[in-house]
């Protein structure tokens, strides 16, 4: 196990309270990606089978809309993306661009069901830690959706639940 890979994803909550079994199990099965700038992770629609760890870089989401492309976020050294696809099992909602050289972990789903085989309870921490970053996530989208609805006068039609 690559202590220091080790140490960052103890330090993250998605990775929290997990035992050292469990980390060299998810390290011992991931692969290390290393991306040039302006290289794509993923394209919006592409099927979700990773989940990828930044070790250093950037790392833009973005969708298209109307030919146009819309940044959503900009994830640093520490951060992770492409959960979504892990949890609910649909196509990428977003592209993920290296907006810089980055060198990422990157977690295959079938890492997460050989956690589910050697530990049941470690495999629903992690994915538990999963839901609550969507769901902090989901929270910083509701007040932008709040703000431009308040700032422009729109009302838009809202599917989820609070």
């Amino acid at each position: 196990m690559n202590e220091q890979q080790a140490k960052m994803l103890r330090q993250m909550a998605v990775f929290g309270g997990l035992k050292n079994e469990s980390l060299e199990l998810i390290l011992g099965e991931s692969h290390r990606l290393v991306l040039a700038a302006g290289d794509y992770f993923f394209h919006e629609g592409d099927p979700g089978e990773s989940l990828f760890v930044i070790e250093a870089g950037t790392v833009v989401i973005q969708r298209t809309w109307k030919n146009d492309t819309i940044m959503l976020g900009r994830l640093a050294s520490g951060d992770c993306f492409g959960e979504m696809s892990l949890i609910d099992f649909q196509p990428r909602s977003a592209a993920a661009q290296a907006e810089c050289n980055c060198e990422t972990i990157e977690i295959p789903r079938i890492v997460l069901q050989s956690l589910y085989r050697m530990d049941v309870e470690q495999y629903a921490m992690i994915m538990m830690n999963l839901g609550r970053e969507v769901s902090r996530r989901l929270r910083i989208a509701d007040d932008c959706l709040f703000q431009l609805q308040q700032d422009h006068g729109v009302e838009t039609p809202f599917a989820g639940t609070v």
